[in-house]
């Protein structure tokens, strides 16, 4: 059963998202998967058997709202979330791309999350959920507020119609590493249509700058020229000196724990975060502190 403590945080959430969506009560309705009536009936308060308790747990995930914690994460301003937004913001700013292929667990997805939920015009797909081409294409109309079903060259035209009519529009990517063949192809196509009127900002773990190189040494048709359009080369916020890396990564741990927790022992949290590379990884300082909570 969805509280009425946990709507409340839900809808303050939707206001906040709404305030950096370029679009109409309508479109915006489409992007979090309701209709405009219902939108309407709760944004002005009304919420009595408005929404499904399905449809509640749907929106608190795609906003990002914890159900089970009265306390929201606070966003550290480590050294790896000053490089990913600094990047994110270039890309938007003068419709550029950029291509990050880093270590798993560094905060990549958590910091491309927060840059969409607080700019404007900004769309996060992650691609491990979108696949195929059609997925993807689609997925990105609804995140945009643009139709996303019927035929599929209409959903493709209307989208790149609405990209083109946005000022600073950003497209982020996360776990691209995972698309199908058919899905790079299209994207390919799909950048050439919207080429200079939006921005691309592609990520993955190392595997993603393992497929693009091997695609690319087999000959495989698309994957130099979508590499030629992320700028022909891999960007990368962890150094390879183990020493440099072991100290950003500690840094960034401790920073986390500080923003989110005043009780936890940071030596120990530091302990149990390091993985089989004797490197920490803020995944499971995450964890680690959402285990804290929980019996605070």
């Amino acid at each position: 059963m969805i509280t009425k403590d946990l709507q409340n945080k839900i809808l303050s959430a939707l206001q906040q998202q709404r305030e950096n969506f370029t679009g109409s009560d309508a479109k915006y309705s489409i992007s979090i998967g309701i209709n405009a009536a219902q939108y309407s009936r709760i944004k002005n308060g009304d919420t009595d058997k408005v929404l499904s308790d399905g449809q509640w747990i749907t929106l608190a995930r795609k906003l990002g709202v914890n159900p089970n914690s009265a306390d929201e994460w606070k966003t550290a301003n480590t050294p790896i979330f000053q490089y990913i937004t600094t990047q994110l913001e270039l890309c938007q700013r003068e419709s550029q791309t950029g291509l990050l292929c880093d270590r798993a667990g560094i905060g990549k997805t958590y910091t491309a999350k927060y840059y969409a939920r607080t700019h404007k015009s900004v769309c996060y797909i992650d691609c491990s959920a979108v696949k195929t081409k059609q997925r993807l294409i689609r997925h990105i109309a609804k995140e945009f507020g643009v139709g996303s079903v019927g035929r599929f060259d209409d959903v493709y035209d209307n989208l790149v119609f609405f990209i083109k009519s946005l000022p600073t529009p950003l497209i982020i990517l996360d776990e691209a590493g995972d698309l199908s063949y058919e899905a790079f192809l299209e994207l390919k196509a799909f950048m050439n249509k919207i080429e200079f009127a939006c921005g691309w900002y592609m990520m993955g773990a190392d595997g993603l700058k393992e497929k693009i190189r091997r695609s690319i040494e087999c000959k495989k048709v698309g994957y130099t020229e979508i590499f030629s359009r992320f700028g022909d080369r891999y960007g990368k916020v962890i150094p390879f000196d183990t020493k440099e890396c072991e100290r950003i990564l500690q840094a960034s741990a401790v920073m986390i724990i500080k923003a989110n927790s005043e009780t936890a022992d940071i030596n120990t949290l530091l302990r149990k975060s390091v993985g089989d590379d004797n490197m920490p990884s803020l995944r499971r300082i995450y964890r680690e502190i959402a285990k804290e909570r929980m019996t605070v």
